[in-house]
């Protein structure tokens, strides 16, 4: 499974950088395959440790405000691993054979 979550604070201010520093430590020292962008941390895992990963990211972020947004969008595909890096190599080949043809 693919899921991708975005955690913030309500009413920390300006800036929720050191939350989202906490939550994106947490998901770094799972272990878990990872990729974090402006927007989304991708996790991949089985249901029950990406969960437990979003689950303390969360209770990080909760030191940081009175209020918590949480954002998730899954890709549960069973049987399947490594996508994290293969979805996105299977649109850059589709990209390369546009430019190519």
């Amino acid at each position: 499974m693919l899921l991708a979550f975005s955690v913030a604070p309500l009413g920390a201010g300006d800036s929720v950088t050191a939350a989202v520093a906490d939550a994106v430590a947490i998901v770094r020292a799972s272990g878990l395959p990872h990729r974090t962008d402006a927007m989304f941390t991708t996790i991949e895992g089985e249901w029950d440790e990406v969960f437990a990963v979003v689950r303390e990211a969360t209770d990080a972020v909760a030191a940081h405000g009175h209020r918590i947004t949480l954002v998730m969008k899954a890709d549960i595909r069973p049987g399947h691993t490594g996508e994290l890096d293969a979805k996105v190599a299977r649109v850059e080949s589709a990209l390369a054979e546009r430019q190519d043809g």
